[in-house]
């Protein structure tokens, strides 16, 4: 039953015969049009989209490559054993919120003043500052430091973790040598002749910089980020899966792996949902469910024959001289890719790239291939776009700058956004705004709202 409360103080109705003036329906008629837009949303356009300039900052200075993390632009400069990292809040115009210097690692060559790139991680209130080994936490709102990590840090569902690889004393491996054979790294680039003997994996607090927990895995072990929560780390060893919190070490799943023709896995990795175990002597793969490490199927796989389409966020099988997208819970497959030579998620849909050239070609539906978004005429991507945010897209303009479109997800259609007059050579964007470089700095510009 629906209940209307009459208003008793309501103005009684004119008199018959007596038709208001036409400006008395004025703002009537803009509050019906207005009502209309709302509930015609589906004909109308989706989330607004502004092209505006925000204006340019001075880092002719800065080093490659241009960074935004948490809706904030970050840029490096180095002068000789010295490095620095400013914040810059884009804003119109764009303002410089604080610069920290970032001590140095064993990544730095002091005879030749080259420094390793710098990785920007925001979580919550703070930006972790990695390079090589180390890693500085910095407060978001003022670049105070707040701890330091001989290690490098890695966040996953607002926790650190590291993972260091130990190997036996001795089996450093001489340069010098040249001696031929199998070569194993370990986290600071470190060549060894033998694999290591166990891998060490930590959570780290980021408030303080703390150790949360502390596992240890026989041998050479990978660790993997795990889809869905809570936060978990895939522990891939020789001989089992394990499935970790990241904030508490707790086990949440693990299974054993088994030899196939008397071999161990060698390889494995997660795509999507799933887990790939490779084992590359028995030609075979194993897929488990990722966050129950349940077995659902296995395959033949030719490890020495490279896949000519290169499926990244989504598994792909080559039969009979075709690529074909597979159903990840039966690995049946499920439609053919053509002419494309990359296929990964962008914008809630996989972007397509051209065998030849490797431009964008188009979207399609993740499940069934058809296609949704016709990209023929863009030239490329630019960095810095993610999974599911918005896919923006570049292509040469007139008088030689550079004209810019973006598609929302859930929107099958690029919106053209504007032209700017720089060079192609390096932008980023991040979901909200587009930084390039040119010879006086930095540009910004907004193109979402």
């Amino acid at each position: 039953m629906t209940l209307i409360e009459l208003d008793r103080d309501a103005p009684l109705d004119p008199e018959a015969g007596r038709r208001p003036p036409p400006w008395r329906y004025r703002h009537a008629g803009l509050l019906v049009v207005a009502v209309l837009l709302i509930a015609l949303g589906g004909a109308a356009p989706g989330p607004a989209v502004l092209w505006r300039y925000l204006g340019a900052i001075d880092a002719k200075d800065a080093v490659s490559p241009i960074q935004l993390a948490g809706g904030r632009l970050y840029t490096v400069t180095s002068t000789g054993r010295e490095r620095a990292v400013t914040a810059w809040e884009m804003t119109q115009p764009a303002r410089r919120l604080w610069t920290v210097q970032v001590p140095m690692t064993r990544g730095h060559d002091p005879a030749q003043s080259i420094f390793g790139s710098i990785r920007v991680q925001r979580s919550g209130d703070l930006v972790l500052l990695s390079e090589s080994l180390a890693t500085t936490a910095v407060d978001t709102a003022t670049g105070r430091t707040r701890w330091t990590s001989p290690v490098r840090i890695t966040v996953a569902g607002g926790v650190g973790y590291t993972v260091g690889w130990i190997f036996r004393p001795g089996t450093a491996y001489d340069e010098s040598s040249g001696d031929p054979g199998a070569l194993y790294f370990s986290a600071d680039g470190e060549a060894h002749t033998e694999p290591p003997v166990r891998t060490e994996l930590r959570g780290v607090d980021l408030a303080t910089g703390k150790q949360l927990w502390a596992y240890a895995a026989a041998g050479a072990a990978t660790v993997d980020p795990a889809p869905g929560t809570p936060a978990a780390l895939l522990i891939t060893s020789s001989d089992r899966l394990t499935l970790r919190a990241v904030a508490t070490g707790d086990v949440l799943a693990e299974t054993e792996l088994v030899r196939i023709d008397g071999a161990w896995p060698t390889s494995a990795s997660v795509v999507g949902d799933v887990v790939l175990v490779e084992y590359q002597e028995a030609a075979r793969e194993l897929v488990y469910e990722a966050r129950t490490l349940r077995r659902i199927w296995q395959r033949e796989i030719s490890p020495m024959l490279p896949d000519a389409v290169d499926c990244q966020d989504v598994l792909c099988s080559a039969d009979g001289g075709e690529t074909w997208v597979l159903d990840p819970a039966t690995g049946r497959p499920v439609w053919p890719v053509t002419e494309a030579d990359r296929l990964y998620r962008r914008a809630g849909y996989l972007l397509e790239t051209d065998a030849a050239t490797g431009a964008p070609v188009r979207l399609v539906d993740p499940r069934t291939g058809a296609s949704r978004v016709d990209l023929e005429g863009w030239a490329e991507e630019v960095g810095g776009a993610t999974e599911d945010g918005p896919l923006l897209l570049r292509r040469g303009g007139a008088a030689g700058g550079q004209t810019f479109g973006v598609v929302l997800p859930g929107h099958p259609e690029v919106r053209l956004l504007g032209t700017a007059e720089v060079a192609p050579e390096e932008c980023a964007a991040d979901e909200h705004h587009l930084v390039c470089r040119d010879e006086a700095g930095l540009r910004i510009w907004a193109y979402r709202i």
